[in-house]
């Protein structure tokens, strides 16, 4: 009986040991196929990383365009308003000197127009 178990004992140890070397067989081929895949990534050119570039590239000069265009018109419409309130300051210069001018020619009306209350005084006498 002693001789039968120990024949027992030793199928089992031998189908363990069968099993752990299959196990780490697969395990090394494991790693070799991880190992290998990690070069090839490493080594091969990212084509999409290529292309992501050159649509950003090319979505940014699209947008550049239209930012420069925006510039533009807003350096026109801030030329425009800067000739606009100059025209409307020179325009309320010159109306503030007509009015100066009306005033001072309003007084010299009245001096033209008023009587003589001094001359009738000198004639009275």
């Amino acid at each position: 009986m002693n001789h039968k178990l120990d024949e027992i004992l030793y199928t089992v140890k031998k189908k363990e040991c069968t099993l752990t070397k299959i196990l780490k067989i697969v395990g090394a081929l494991a790693v070799l196929a991880l190992i290998g895949y990690a070069v090839y990534r490493f080594f091969t050119p990212d084509y999409l990383e290529d292309f992501e570039d050159d649509f950003e590239d090319d979505f940014d000069d699209y947008f550049e365009d239209d930012e420069e265009e925006d510039a533009k018109e807003e350096q026109a419409q801030e030329k425009d308003y800067h000739e606009v309130m100059e025209d409307a300051a020179a325009q309320a210069a010159e109306a503030a000197d007509a009015l100066d001018d009306a005033d001072e020619a309003a007084a010299e009306a009245d001096e033209l127009f008023k009587e003589p209350e001094e001359a009738d005084e000198y004639t009275e006498e």
